[in-house]
């Protein structure tokens, strides 16, 4: 791998392949702003990244520093390897990265007008008008302003006028919103993790009692919500809940689960100074790829969770307040 500590081209494109680039590359002059960027394979950027087009051929690749593309971020579609983004992505226009034979991870939150995404792990939040997600895992929110098209994926949570669904999907916080109700093609299921034991699946041991995903029906689990910002201007929402069944949670020790420590260090993508532990062993660490492949394992049914009907009776709640 050939090091540059310093990147100094005239040209209007900047082709990268087998280096590794001690510095940011930032536009110096007006007329660098229009350069386009194209990574070949096998690249490694310690600063930021700033470019008119910036397009990935293959991995390994990884940007150490923040992104942003003016015109588009494209990752092409037959790309393999490793493609990592430490921190925020952002891009006036659109983010496509459609490769399957990728390991692709965001570490921290993405920004763009379309976002369009497959097999990827993103550790923060989305926010863009348009979004497409296809087996993909999203830590925080996905926040879209007009569409969002979610198929067999993860989400910590959603909000969006019009939300497309097919195949499971997931939930790990206990809320998500739209506007006008959720428009699912046959065969599609949500499920809500909130009380699912993430931790003890994690380590590989067994689940606590009482504990698993709890199946959301989209019908009947919604319930129209007044939304109010800080300006006093009300917006009504789908909101799509397992409150109702929440009681459970009065049963469970939910500091027990890890669960908020373990997304936590999930949210924090590759930024953690440390790697923890919620065992022993290198299968236990919290970092970046190893959370990538256990939610994927989720994602893929190869980790399993108990199904929790989310109805206890009366006495069960009385024993556990006494």
């Amino acid at each position: 791998m050939k090091e540059l500590k310093e990147i100094r081209i005239g040209t209007d494109s900047l082709i990268l392949q087998d280096n590794l680039v001690k510095s940011s590359i930032l536009p110096q002059v007006s007329k660098e702003l229009a350069r386009n960027i194209t990574v070949q394979d096998n690249v490694i950027i310690e600063g930021a990244v700033f470019a008119n087009r910036l397009e990935i051929k293959n991995g390994p690749v990884e940007v150490v520093g923040a992104v942003y593309a003016h015109q588009d971020l494209h990752l092409q579609s037959d790309a393999k390897g490793e493609i990592l983004f430490r921190k925020a992505v952002g891009c006036a226009q659109s983010i496509i990265c459609l490769a399957p034979g990728t390991l692709l991870i965001f570490g921290a939150d993405i920004n763009a007008k379309t976002v369009k995404l497959r097999n990827a792990y993103v550790a923060g939040s989305i926010f863009a008008e348009e979004i497409h997600l296809e087996h993909c895992v999203v830590i925080g929110g996905i926040f879209a302003t007009k569409s969002l098209t979610l198929t067999g994926s993860i989400a910590g949570t959603f909000n969006s006028p019009v939300v497309n669904a097919g195949q499971i999907n997931y939930l790990l916080y206990p809320s998500a919103f739209s506007v006008e109700p959720i428009s699912p093609i046959p065969g599609t299921e949500f499920y809500n993790l909130s009380l699912a034991d993430l931790g003890s699946l994690f380590k590989g041991e067994k689940e606590k009692e009482n504990t698993g995903k709890i199946k959301l029906d989209v019908e009947n689990d919604t319930q129209r919500t007044v939304l109010v910002d800080a300006e006093m201007n009300t917006r009504l929402v789908n909101s799509y809940s397992v409150a109702g069944k929440i009681l459970a949670a009065d049963l469970i020790d939910l500091d027990k689960l890890e669960n908020h420590f373990l997304l936590n260090a999930a949210s924090l993508g590759g930024q953690l100074l440390k790697t923890y532990e919620l065992g022993t062993g290198e299968s236990a660490k919290l970092e970046p790829r190893n959370l990538y492949r256990f939610f994927f394992d989720i994602l893929d049914g190869i980790k399993q969770f108990n199904t929790m009907s989310g109805i206890f009776s009366l006495e069960d709640v009385k024993r556990a307040f006494n």
